[in-house]
């Protein structure tokens, strides 16, 4: 080989390389620039750190939140998040998947502020056909405001699954052959909000939020979806199996009893008060 064939040999086997890496670090999450719009809230919402941090804000004039520039249908989507510290009483930082219009899909992580020395109330719901009544609470076993903490939703033709640093809290599963509607048909983007819901998120409304401990901030990093859907063929995701065909070993079920028994306060099969006409028909499914 002359010299100049191996200096063209050598020059296409660091472009192949950079080319890797680049897809490497697409693969793991862009920015917050590449991948988000920030949409209310002005500068009250911002992205820093070229990209990689991103801030929301609550004053008493206004909270702030983003979306995702793509739509997906089904994905594994991830996000880290440090909540409002402190006294949050009354704010609700909301993390989650929709659709759009009256008859949407919504999957839905929120996280209702407290006193201070008070635990945050995590509070998970999903939508189908836009009818929602599907509320499950926990309290987290950490302080979710001390530092980051991934907070992922696992979104597969069978099941939708909510997990807190890898740990299963919640598994919807899909249900349709017993009457049960699923989120299967319409992509969802992600969405996240700060804003005052001081009217009924702490307490049932009975604390109010303290404005002299504005402005209320939340910080993100660490956006990840290994998803399809939005002009993202699902095929090669069927045929890699990963988050397409995942769901709960018996390891995992484990755990997410655990979740439950020591850190569920609310479950909405358990609250026949609310149900007058029958609990939801998935309530009497083992």
């Amino acid at each position: 080989m002359s010299s100049s064939s191996a200096a063209a040999a050598a020059a296409a086997v660091r472009v192949a390389m950079v080319a890797v890496f680049l897809m490497a670090t697409m693969a793991a999450g862009g920015s917050f620039l590449e991948d988000f719009d920030v949409t209310w809230g002005d500068s009250r919402a911002k992205i820093l750190e070229n990209g990689q941090l991103l801030t929301l804000a609550l004053d008493r004039t206004s909270g702030s939140g983003f979306q995702s520039k793509h739509e997906y249908l089904f994905g594994k989507i991830d996000m880290q998040i440090k909540l409002v510290p402190g006294n949050s009483a009354g704010t609700v930082t909301a993390y989650y998947l929709s659709s759009m219009g009256a008859t949407h899909d919504e999957i839905d992580f929120e996280f209702l502020g407290n006193l201070s020395g008070e635990p945050y109330t995590l509070h998970t719901n999903v939508y189908t056909q836009g009818k929602g009544d599907r509320e499950m609470q926990f309290r987290l076993w950490f302080d979710p405001t001390k530092d980051f903490h991934t907070y992922s939703i696992i979104w597969n033709p069978k099941h939708v699954i909510f997990t807190v640093d890898g740990t299963p809290i919640r598994d919807f599963k899909n249900l349709e052959s017993r009457g049960v509607a699923f989120p299967r048909s319409q992509p969802m983007r992600v969405y996240s909000s700060l804003w005052n819901a001081d009217d009924w998120a702490t307490r049932g409304g009975l604390v109010k939020t303290d404005w002299s401990k504005a402005p209320f901030v939340a910080a993100y990093r660490g956006f990840r979806a290994e998803a399809c859907g939005g002009g993202r063929p699902c095929e090669a995701s069927k045929s890699k199996g990963g988050w397409w065909n995942q769901e709960l070993d018996l390891t995992s079920q484990g755990r997410m009893q655990w979740v439950q028994r020591n850190f569920m306060i609310y479950h909405y099969c358990h609250d026949a008060k609310r149900f007058p006409q029958g609990l939801l028909p998935e309530c009497s499914i083992p």
